[in-house]
C-alpha cells in the first residue's frame, strides 16, 4: 500500500528544538493533510534555544514567541519525555506509525582537545556546562566547582564568549533570568576572579559575532584585557569580512583602553595560545599550560614557549559531534548523517522514509535562522517523496500512543507542557524580576506537567 492509498500522510519529526519545528512548520504549509507528531525526549519543547542559549541572551530567546506559533495548527502534535533508540522506542519501530521519520536530533558531543590531562575533575566540555547553566535535566548533577580563583575557556567561538560571560558577570545579573536556583546559588558564592579564554589563532580569525564580543564591555564590575603579543598595535590586514572588521576595530580599541577597567572580575582574550596539558592535584584540574602559536603561511604552529594560568576549572569549547542513530548510516568525521537535501543515504542510495535536518544533517555551523531554510530543503524531499512511501502497518494518530506504553513511555502533550510552562511562570513571579525561572530536574518536570 502507497501514501495515495491512504488519506493522512502522518510524519514524525524526532526533536522539539529549532530545526525540528522549523521542518514541522514547512510540511504542514506544504501540504494541508500531512499531520505531524514532534517527538522529543525532554518533557519540554524547544531544544537549543531553551537549553543552549544563555540565560542572559534574553533577546535571542525570544524566538520561542515564532517557534510556539507552529502548535497553533491542529495537525500538529507534541509528545514529549519520549526517546527514540536506546532506552526506548527503536527508530525502526516508529515507521509502523509513520509514513516518513525526521531526525533533527542536534549534535550534542563535545569534542575533546587530546591533551594530557583531560580527563581530570574540573575538565568539561562546553555542551555539558552550558547544559548545567541552563537547567538541562541531563545536567543537573554536574555541580562544577566554582571555588578557585581561575577559570580557561579554550575556544574562538560564541559559546566561549557565553561561558566567559556567565562566569564572569555578577550573579545578581543572573538572577534576572530563567536560571534555575541551584546555578544561582553557585554563581552567587563563586570564587572566580579570573577566566582565561584561550584562543589558538590571531584575533583576526576569530569567529565571535561582533554583538557577542561587544556584550563583554557591557559586564558590570568586569574588565577585559586582551594579551595579543603586539599582533593589534602593529597593524593586522584589513579582513575582507564585515564581522571580522568589526572585531577587529573593538579589540583594537580594548588593547589600548580595556572596558571596565579596575573591575573585581576580569576576562583574558589570549590570543595565539593553545592548551598543551592541563595540569591536576588530587585528581582535580589545578593549572593549564599554554603554548604560545605563530602563523606562518597561513598556518598555526607551535613556538615552543610556553606559560601556565592556575584554574580550577576548564570548559572545552571546540566545537560538537553529533551522535550516531541506531539503524542510520553515520559519518564519524563530520558527525553527521550522510544525506541529500534531507534524505539520509546509504550506498548511494535513499533510506526510504528517513530524513534529517539540523545539525545532525549539516553539522553544529550557522545560527537559530539557519533552520528555516534547512528545514525547508527536508520538508520538500518528504512532501515530494511522499505518494512513493510505503503507508504505516497502524496510521491511527493513537496508535503510537499505545505502543510507547509497551516500552514503559507516559507521553508529555502540549496541555501537560503549558502546566509545566504555568508553573516556571508562577516561580519566576515569586522569585520577582523574571519571567519564569525554569525546573531543571526531571521528576518535578513531570510532576508539574501532569498535576
Amino acid at each position: 500500500m502507497t501514501q495515495a492509498e491512504t488519506q493522512v500522510p502522518r510524519v514524525a519529526v524526532i526533536g522539539a528544538g529549532p530545526s525540528g519545528l522549523y521542518t514541522a512548520e514547512a510540511l504542514l504549509a506544504g501540504d494541508p493533510t500531512v499531520t505531524v507528531d514532534v517527538i522529543d525526549r525532554l518533557p519540554a519543547p524547544y531544544g537549543l534555544v531553551r537549553y543552549g542559549v544563555a540565560p542572559d541572551h534574553l533577546k535571542m530567546k525570544s524566538v520561542i514567541r515564532a517557534l510556539v506559533q507552529t502548535f497553533d495548527d491542529d495537525r500538529i502534535r507534541f509528545l514529549g519525555n519520549v526517546t527514540v533508540g536506546e532506552d526506548g522506542i527503536p527508530g525502526d519501530v516508529l515507521h509502523e506509525y509513520y509514513h516518513a521519520v525526521v531526525y533533527a536530533s542536534g549534535s550534542d558531543r563535545d569534542r575533546d582537545l587530546g591533551i594530557e590531562g583531560e580527563d581530570l575533575d574540573g575538565s568539561v566540555g562546553s555542551g555539558a556546562f552550558v547544559s548545567w547553566y541552563c537547567g538541562h535535566p541531563d545536567a543537573v548533577d554536574l555541580t562544577p566547582d566554582l571555588d578557585r580563583a581561575g577559570v580557561v575557556v579554550v575556544g574562538a567561538g560564541n559559546v566561549a564568549l557565553d561561558v566567559a560571560r556567565v562566569l564572569a558577570r555578577p550573579a545578581e545579573d543572573i538572577a534576572g533570568t530563567d536560571a534555575h536556583d541551584e546555578v544561582l546559588d553557585a554563581l552567587r558564592d563563586s570564587a572566580i576572579t579570573d577566566v582565561h579564554v584561550v584562543i589558538r589563532r590571531g584575533p583576526q580569525h576569530v569567529k565571535f559575532t561582533p554583538a557577542e564580543l561587544r556584550a563583554l564591555a557591557k559586564l558590570d564590575d568586569v574588565e577585559v584585557l586582551v594579551h595579543d603579543d603586539g599582533v593589534l598595535a602593529a597593524g593586522v590586514e584589513e579582513p575582507d569580512e564585515r564581522r571580522m572588521r568589526q572585531n577587529i576595530e573593538s579589540l583594537t580599541a580594548w588593547s589600548q583602553d580595556p572596558p571596565g577597567a579596575g573591575g573585581s572580575r576580569r576576562i583574558h582574550l589570549h590570543f595565539l595560545r593553545s592548551p598543551q596539558r592541563l595540569i591536576g592535584e588530587n585528581g582535580r584540574v589545578s593549572a593549564v599550560e599554554v603554548v604560545r602559536n605563530e602563523v606562518v603561511d597561513s598556518s598555526v604552529r607551535a613556538t615552543g614557549e610556553s606559560e601556565t594560568f592556575e584554574a580550577g576549572l576548564v570548559v572545552r569549547a571546540i566545537g560538537y559531534s553529533g551522535e550516531p542513530i541506531p539503524g542510520l548510516p553515520f559519518d564519524d568525521d563530520s558527525g553527521t548523517v550522510p544525506h541529500e537535501e534531507g534524505r539520509v543515504m546509504r550506498g548511494g542510495e535513499p533510506v526510504r522514509g528517513s530524513y534529517v535536518t539540523g545539525w545532525i544533517k549539516r553539522g553544529p555551523t550557522g545560527v537559530i535562522g539557519t533552520n528555516k531554510s534547512d528545514g525547508a530543503e527536508t520538508a520538500a524531499s518528504v512532501l515530494a517523496d511522499l505518494a512513493t512511501l510505503p503507508a504505516p502497518a497502524h496510521p491511527e494518530p493513537d496508535a503510537v500512543v499505545e505502543r510507547l506504553k509497551e516500552y514503559g513511555i507516559e507521553p508529555v502533550g502540549w496541555e501537560d507542557w503549558l502546566r509545566l510552562d504555568a508553573a516556571e511562570i508562577q516561580l519566576g513571579a515569586e522569585r520577582g524580576g523574571t519571567d519564569r525561572v525554569k525546573i531543571a530536574e526531571r521528576a518535578a518536570m513531570l510532576k508539574a506537567a501532569r498535576a
